[in-house]
């Protein structure tokens, strides 16, 4: 199947992609409960949230590096679903260390990230599909900087300053609020950094978001601009045929 058509294609999986990007936020704070049903919802809400994404962003060129990098992408979205229903459902069950599964989700979620960003520059036209796809692009932005914050507080639990005690089960749900007012400019001071590395969270995650907005932006715009252009420029020449 041509590139361009593989685009088009592509295009019908911005709105699902979209839905799955705003579930986590909406569910997050049922999930925030430490009971078994909580951490099975979390669960759920991950894995379609993975699954989508995944089929969202294949392979549109083919080639043996892109193949090579998309079974690479792929097998670490698998390792992910493993993640969520295995190692980090026991730690959050037991209270146990399951940093390795939020630095393992965080890591998916970036690549996925750059993915469709890559995958938003090359497509051919502007209209609601793509726009969902720019915005599904957002808020994985502030979904991937909540698990990153999460894994980094795991490990110490002094780089934010939560606003009340926070048990492992909502940390995951405060340091997603955190993620996306700062890359909303918000801040509103109740969570704040503890030390210097949350401070260039902070730094990178807001750079980050006026990075993708101005850029893709942009693009989007440029793209909009040149495709009225060529319709014009197309209905101008057809009434010069009819004259």
């Amino acid at each position: 199947m041509p590139p361009l058509q593989r685009l088009l294609r592509v295009e019908r999986q911005f709105v699902p992609l979209l839905i799955t990007t705003l579930l986590p936020i909406l569910l997050l704070p049922w999930t925030a409960h430490g009971q078994l049903f909580s951490h099975l919802t979390l669960a759920a809400v991950l894995s379609l949230l993975i699954g989508q994404t995944l089929r969202s962003l294949p392979l549109l060129i083919p080639s043996p590096w892109g193949a090579l990098w998309v079974g690479a992408y792929r097998l670490l979205g698998l390792a992910s679903l493993v993640v969520v229903w295995g190692p980090l459902q026991l730690g959050l069950q037991t209270g146990g260390n399951y940093r390795f599964g939020y630095w393992l989700l965080a890591l998916f979620f970036v690549l996925s990230s750059a993915r469709l960003v890559r995958l938003l520059a090359q497509v051919p036209r502007v209209n609601v599909q793509v726009m969902a796809g720019a915005a599904a692009g957002y808020v994985l932005l502030g979904l991937t900087g909540g698990m990153i914050a999460t894994a980094i507080q795991v490990i110490n639990p002094h780089t934010f300053i939560l606003d009340r005690t926070a048990g492992k089960e909502i940390i995951l749900d405060r340091l997603t609020y955190y993620s996306f007012i700062t890359i909303g400019g918000l801040g509103y001071g109740d969570i704040v950094p503890g030390n210097a590395f949350g401070e260039r969270f902070a730094i990178l995650m807001s750079l980050a978001s006026t990075l993708y907005v101005a850029l893709l932006v942009g693009l989007l715009l440029g793209r909009f601009i040149a495709s009225e252009q060529s319709k014009t420029i197309g209905d101008e020449t057809t009434h010069q045929d009819h004259d």
